[in-house]
């Protein structure tokens, strides 16, 4: 059987010989490891695959004992992650998510689809996963989440992903989850906010369009930056064109974010992240 096993902690001499002693001690055996340490805040993380059979909670105590104080230690078996999807209107992102879901790449289950608009029911119901609209028309805030939590709390699931979700959530609800809601966004803010933004990027003109997938917290698109990345445009495209090309990296690289999510190789240490 293969865990995965993360530790994060304050940095000190031979912290690696004393993980790979308790590992070996417990029968296991290191598949693959990877290590690094930030001098600027002295903190040590690692992230390794381990095979063997453990009691989980037995070695995660027996380790905590020869670590530093206030260590944070993840240990888990290999598996697919269980996620809930909230989307709006627009289709591209979770339209890619339910493909890749469907032909076995995604290394999640989605367990239901919530959005505030009916748009997206027949594209979700097309692959068989449930759909849930709580409309967001004349209703507040607080009333529109209070019936979401309704129907996430029906649900045991490790991510909740916004793809495309546009509405701000407030830190009420976003507390319920720490890092454990992801974002999706172009990466025009703080620079072109509201609606259209293709468009005022493109009166403004601008040569590179950008995405950024982060972990939401109450500072609004302002969480951990997971991954992002970028493609240059030219004078020769209108702000549709933008807008496709946006488009197509805004998937992209949400895809990727959940991949290095999903497979645990993402820490969250203040409001940064360290990606083996």
């Amino acid at each position: 059987m293969n865990y995965i096993l993360k530790v994060s902690c304050n940095d000190e001499k031979g912290l690696i010989l004393r993980i790979s002693d308790i590992v070996f001690k417990n029968g296991l055996n290191f598949v693959s490891t990877s290590e690094f340490v930030d001098h600027e805040n002295e903190r040590f993380y690692m992230r390794a695959v381990m095979d063997g059979n453990i009691n989980i909670n037995e070695f995660c105590n027996t380790l905590s004992a020869f670590l530093p104080q206030n260590s944070e230690i993840f240990c888990n078996e290999v598996r697919k992650k269980d996620i809930i999807i909230l989307a709006t209107k627009e289709n591209h992102c979770l339209g890619d998510l339910l493909i890749r879901h469907n032909s076995g790449e995604l290394n999640a289950n989605i367990l239901a689809v919530i959005a505030n608009h009916e748009n997206l029911r027949v594209l979700v119901e097309k692959f068989n996963l449930p759909f849930f609209c709580v409309s967001s028309d004349d209703i507040d805030r607080n009333s529109h989440e209070a019936k979401v939590l309704e129907i996430v709390n029906k649900f045991s699931f490790d991510y909740m992903v916004l793809a495309k979700y546009m509405r701000i959530l407030s830190p009420n609800f976003v507390e319920l989850f720490p890092n454990k809601i992801i974002n999706i966004h172009h990466s025009f803010l703080p620079a072109f906010i509201g609606a259209n933004p293709y468009k005022q990027a493109y009166e403004r003109g601008v040569k590179i369009i950008g995405a950024t997938a982060h972990f939401v917290t109450n500072d609004l698109d302002e969480g951990p930056i997971i991954t992002q990345d970028v493609i240059r445009v030219n004078h020769e495209m209108n702000w549709k064109d933008m807008r496709k090309a946006g488009r197509n990296v805004e998937k992209v690289v949400l895809s990727n974010a959940l991949d290095l999510v999903f497979d645990e190789r993402v820490f969250v240490y203040k409001n940064k992240t360290v990606v083996f």
